[in-house]
């Protein structure tokens, strides 16, 4: 990493500069914040809170990308409670071990990887699911629920979205793995257990399975029709029917589901073109299948 020591005391950051480049760091160091602001290219910033006569909002806006730690020599409401607010990460009070601030930069790096990499997540998911309608009402499902949907995507679309309304973490399990149930026991009870897979359950296993999720937060799915058990089943369908069987389509019947799903999204031109077809084709299969391309 890059990392940028700003501190008047010129032994200590060569102290710090020298430890951190020993670990394979980057470091460059300046006695002032005006010096510290003509580049904003660092990874982390380590600032120190005792340079008088500093302000050191300007440093915190410059780097508002970086990961920034205070080093103080005592906590007051302008040395730490300010540049906190203002969006510094942490701090740490003089005089420290280098371990310790080594501990610090390490957790804030993995805390910003482990952010960037959900917020991915969560624009993938948000992408994926688009074609997803629901309209649950959230607030009033209780759970443990079974969901049964010839479709996955859209249990599955079910299942985050409930977890973000409760504002709960989500643990994902497939009962396709050896290890699932005792997994699910060893689960927090303050979550919400997202298990797909119930159709691969043996008969002769659903009992040791009920009683681990019993008075659990759970959303059971399965690809297969849910029959004979003690809680509530919801069903899923898609809005074209047509898939509900759960076949191979066949071909026509697979054009009609395409024009019907995708061609809100697409013109006609490239619409026909992924379908392999002209737009006359395409023309004469909506007027076939009685289809009305809604303006």
């Amino acid at each position: 990493m890059k990392i940028l020591i700003i501190e008047n005391e010129i032994y200590l950051a060569q102290s710090i500069a020298t430890k951190l480049g020993e670990l394979g760091h980057t470091c460059e160091m300046c006695t002032s914040t005006k010096d510290a602001i003509k580049s904003n290219n660092y990874d982390v910033v380590l600032l120190s809170t005792n340079i008088n006569g500093q302000d050191f909002n300007p440093v915190i806006e410059t780097f508002k990308n970086s990961i920034i730690i205070l080093m103080v020599s005592y906590i007051s409401n302008d040395t730490v409670s300010k540049p906190l607010s203002a969006g510094a990460k942490d701090y740490i009070l003089k005089p420290f071990m280098i371990e310790e601030l080594i501990r610090k930069i390490d957790h804030y790096q993995d805390y910003e990887k482990l952010k960037k990499r959900n917020e991915a997540y969560e624009k993938y998911l948000n992408h994926s699911f688009s074609s997803v309608t629901q309209d649950h009402n959230h607030k009033s499902i209780e759970l443990p629920i079974f969901i049964s949907s010839s479709f996955q995507k859209y249990v599955d679309a079910f299942a985050f979205n409930h977890a973000i309304s409760k504002n709960l973490p989500l643990h994902f399990i497939t009962l396709s793995d050896a290890k699932a149930i005792s997994e699910i026991a060893s689960l927090p009870q303050n979550s919400i257990i997202y298990i797909i897979n119930f159709q691969m359950l043996k008969k002769n296993e659903r009992k040791a399975f009920y009683e681990v999720i019993a008075d659990r937060e759970v959303i059971v799915a399965s690809t297969d029709k849910i029959e004979d058990v003690e809680y509530p089943v919801l069903e899923i369908k898609s809005e074209n029917n047509i898939f509900e069987q759960g076949d191979i389509l066949p071909i026509e019947d697979y054009v009609k589901y395409i024009v019907l799903s995708y061609q809100h999204k697409f013109p006609d031109t490239e619409l026909s073109k992924k379908l392999g077809i002209s737009r006359k084709s395409l023309w004469e299969k909506r007027k076939k299948y009685d289809i009305i391309k809604k303006k």
